[in-house]
């Protein structure tokens, strides 16, 4: 397994750089609840954004999670890759209320087989059609 990253020596403060390889530990916790507030959390996007930018000041760090909270509540959440099936089939009953979920699952298939973005659009359900 690879080493895990050395937390730096001494207290967190916002100009220290984030450390490659993070990991999130009470010391990281305490020094965000310090910065953000109790209801500071290590979610699954700050995680991320902490693991893609070592090297940055954990000033940044806090500035970020406060843009990941906006965009959180100003509306749905980015979906990796891997769920993009689940995203289509949750706009194209958005857009189409009362189709049935083999007719949502022909559109996918179809939409899959072509070049380009994997969204749903209206022109998709020419499938049906097929």
């Amino acid at each position: 397994a690879p080493a895990r990253a050395k937390a730096p020596a001494g207290p967190i403060t916002p100009e220290t750089p984030i450390e490659p390889g993070f990991v999130c530990s009470e010391r990281h916790r305490a020094f965000f609840r310090g910065q953000l507030g109790p209801g500071f959390s290590f979610n699954v996007p700050f995680q991320k954004w902490l693991k893609a930018n070592a090297g940055k000041t954990y000033r940044q760090a806090a500035e970020a999670y406060r843009l990941l909270l906006e965009e959180k509540k100003a509306g749905k959440p980015p979906i990796d890759k891997q769920f993009e099936y689940n995203t289509y089939i949750r706009d194209f009953f958005a857009a189409n209320p009362g189709k049935t979920l083999p007719q949502a699952i022909l559109c996918w298939k179809r939409k899959k087989a072509l070049a380009g973005h994997n969204r749903y659009e209206a022109a998709d359900l020419a499938a049906l059609n097929e």
